[in-house]
C-alpha cells in the first residue's frame, strides 16, 4: 500500500472514530439547566442588584438622543474597564462593542439600545430626567443596565463555563497528494456585547452593521422591557414578530391670504385635510383584511394665526406592514394620493420618505426560538413563557436579524402592587427595576448555552419568503462579512473567498495550510471549518469535502 493511500486510510479511520475518544469534557445536560438558576441567584444579590439599579438611574437622569449618547457611552466604557472587558469604540459614532471569551468562534452577540426620546417626563420621582425635553420613555436605560449586568456575570463565572467542545476536520485530496488539515481544540467561544445608539428612528443598528460590529457573529439576541406581561415572565414568538415600517412627510403648497376672502387664496389646509381622509382608505379599502397594515398621520403643521390662510401645510406619519410587498404598495399609494388630492384642490405637493428610518420585518429564527424556550424554561418555568401576537411596532433590531440569525423577546415588568406601568413612549412610562436581574440572567444564559442550538437556518431558506426577499442577489460587503455560516449560504451569495492573510493570531493558521491554499477545494473546506464548530456537523463537513474532490485538479 502506497504512503498516500495509507495516510488516507489512517485519516479516514480517525475522522470516523467516535467523538468519545476526545479528552474534552462538555457540560452535562443537568449542568446546563443549572446555569440560569446559578446566574439568577447571583443577580439577585443585593450588591449586584443595586449596582444595576444605580446604573439604570444614572442613565435615566441624563437621557441622550440618537447618536448623542456620549455620556451614556462613557459610563458603559468605564464599567467595562472596571470588569476588564476589552471593547471597540467608537462604533457608529457612540456605539460600544465589548468582547468576553477567547476571541475565537463561536461568536454570539447580545444587544442593548442606548438612546432616549425627545419628550418631557411627567413622572415625579427622585431620579426624574434632568434634561428638559428628553426622557428615557422606552426602557433603554434598563436595557443598558441589564447587558452590563450580564457582562459582570459572564466575567465572574468565565472560568467555570465551557461554552463549547469542538473538533475541526477537513480532508483535501487530489490526484498527486493527500494533505490533511486537522485541529483538535476546546473552544470557550466569544460573547459580543453590542451597545447600540439611535434605535428610535435613527437606524443605529444598520450603522453598527456597516461598521462591522457583527463580523463573524453567528447569532444575536435582544430584549425589550414590557408592561404587558408580569415581572418574572417573558414573551415572544417564532417567525415575524414586529412589522416593517417607515415614515413619510408631505409638503402641500397653496396660496395664502386673509381668512375673510378665501376665494383669493388656494387653501392648503383644506387640501391637506382631504389628503388625510383619503390616506385612511388605503388600509380600509385597498388592503386585504387578513394582511395587517397601519397608516397613521401624526403630524400636521400649518398656519400661525386665526385669520390667515397659510401658504403651505406639512403633514407626516408612519406606515407599517408584515410583508415587503405591502410596504412597497403602501409607499407607492401614499405618494399617489398626496399628489393627486393636492392637485384636485389646485395645490402642488412633494412627498419624501425617510430612508434611514425604514425598518424591515423583525423575524425570529425558529432554531433560536427553541433555544430560548429551553433556557427561559429552566430559569422561569415553562408556565412563565408567553407567546405574544405579532405587533405593528418596528425595531431596528430587524437589521441584525436580517443579516444573521436573530431573536427578540419581551421581558415582563408589570406588578399591580406597584401601581400602573404605562406602555413605552408615554410621558408616564416607568421601569419596574425588579425585572433587571431577569433580563441580565437571560442575556448571559442564552449566550452561555449557545452551543446547544441546532445548526442555524440559512436566511435564504425557501420557507421564509421575507428572509429570501431580503437575501437574494445582495452583494453588500458588510452583510456578507457579518455572516459566518458561509458554506451554508454559498448558494445564495456569490462570494469568492480570498486566500487568508497571515496577521497576528492567524499567522499560524495560514502556515499550517500552505500546502493547499491554492486549491478551490481548500477554500470551501476552510470555510466549512470556520463555520461548523459543532460535533453534530462533522459528517456534513467531511461529506462536503469528499464530494468536492472532483474539483481538485483545478488551478
Amino acid at each position: 500500500m502506497g504512503s498516500s493511500k495509507l495516510l488516507s486510510l489512517l485519516v479516514t479511520l480517525y475522522l470516523l472514530a467516535p467523538t468519545s475518544i476526545s479528552s474534552d469534557v462538555s457540560l452535562s445536560p443537568e449542568e446546563l439547566t443549572q446555569i440560569p438558576v446559578k446566574f439568577l441567584d447571583f443577580a439577585k444579590k443585593p450588591e449586584i442588584f443595586y449596582w444595576m439599579v444605580n446604573i439604570r438611574r444614572k442613565i435615566h437622569e441624563n437621557p441622550e438622543l440618537g447618536f448623542q449618547e456620549f455620556e451614556t457611552s462613557k459610563l458603559i466604557r468605564a464599567e467595562l474597564d472596571q470588569m476588564g472587558i476589552p471593547y471597540k469604540f467608537p462604533v457608529a459614532v457612540t456605539g460600544v462593542v465589548g468582547y468576553i471569551g477567547t476571541g475565537q468562534p463561536p461568536f454570539v452577540a447580545l444587544r442593548a439600545d442606548m438612546d432616549a426620546l425627545a419628550m418631557e417626563e411627567s413622572v415625579e420621582w427622585e431620579h426624574k430626567s434632568k434634561v428638559p425635553g428628553k426622557m428615557h420613555a422606552c426602557g433603554h436605560d434598563a436595557h443598558v443596565a441589564m447587558l452590563l449586568g450580564a457582562a459582570k456575570m459572564l466575567q465572574v463565572f468565565r472560568h467555570e463555563i465551557k461554552v463549547l467542545k469542538c473538533r475541526l476536520f477537513c480532508i483535501f485530496m487530489n490526484e498527486t497528494a493527500i494533505s490533511k488539515l486537522l485541529r483538535v481544540k476546546t473552544c470557550l467561544g466569544t460573547i459580543v456585547l453590542v451597545f447600540q445608539p439611535a434605535e428610535e428612528g435613527g437606524g443605529g443598528a444598520k450603522k453598527m452593521l456597516d461598521a462591522g460590529a457583527l463580523e463573524n457573529v453567528e447569532a444575536i439576541f435582544g430584549l425589550h422591557v414590557s408592561s404587558l406581561f408580569p415581572v418574572g415572565t417573558v414573551a415572544s414568538r417564532p417567525g415575524p414578530t414586529l412589522a416593517a415600517g417607515g415614515f413619510f412627510e408631505a409638503v402641500i403648497n397653496g396660496k395664502g391670504g386673509h381668512a375673510a376672502i378665501p376665494q383669493h387664496t388656494i387653501d392648503p389646509i383644506v387640501a391637506a385635510s382631504n389628503v388625510i381622509v383619503s390616506l385612511q382608505h388605503l388600509v380600509s379599502r385597498e388592503a386585504d383584511p387578513l394582511d395587517s397594515q397601519v397608516l397613521t398621520v401624526a403630524k400636521f403643521e400649518g398656519g400661525g394665526a386665526f385669520n390667515i390662510i397659510p401658504d403651505s401645510v406639512t403633514i407626516g406619519g408612519t406606515f407599517r406592514a408584515f410583508s415587503k410587498e405591502s410596504i412597497i404598495q403602501l409607499k407607492q399609494r401614499i405618494e399617489e394620493v398626496v399628489m393627486k388630492q393636492a392637485s384636485v384642490q389646485r395645490c402642488n405637493a412633494t412627498v419624501t420618505f425617510d430612508d434611514k428610518s425604514f425598518y424591515p420585518v423583525t423575524v425570529n429564527n425558529k432554531n433560536l426560538h427553541e433555544h430560548f424556550q429551553k433556557v427561559a424554561g429552566d430559569m422561569l418555568g415553562i408556565q412563565n413563557i408567553k407567546e405574544n401576537r405579532p405587533l405593528m411596532g418596528t425595531e431596528d433590531f430587524s437589521f441584525f436579524a436580517e443579516a444573521i440569525p436573530g431573536y427578540f423577546y419581551y421581558l415582563g415588568m408589570n406588578d399591580e402592587t406597584k401601581g400602573k406601568f404605562e406602555t413605552g413612549h408615554s410621558p408616564y412610562f416607568r421601569v419596574n427595576e425588579d425585572a433587571l436581574p431577569y433580563g441580565a440572567v437571560l442575556h448571559a444564559s442564552l449566550a452561555t448555552r449557545s452551543s446547544t442550538i441546532a445548526p442555524f437556518s440559512s436566511p435564504c431558506r425557501e420557507s421564509d419568503d421575507i428572509a429570501v426577499d431580503n437575501c437574494k442577489n445582495k452583494k453588500d460587503e458588510q452583510k456578507i462579512k457579518a455572516r459566518s455560516w458561509r458554506l451554508r449560504w454559498m448558494t445564495c451569495f456569490s462570494v469568492k473567498k480570498s486566500k487568508p492573510k497571515g496577521k497576528g493570531k492567524d499567522k499560524d493558521r495560514d502556515k499550517s495550510s500552505t500546502s493547499v491554499t491554492s486549491s478551490p477545494i481548500h477554500d470551501s473546506c476552510y470555510s466549512a471549518m470556520n463555520s461548523y464548530y459543532r460535533d453534530e456537523n462533522l459528517k456534513a463537513v467531511i461529506s462536503y469535502c469528499r464530494n468536492s474532490q472532483g474539483l481538485g485538479n483545478q488551478k
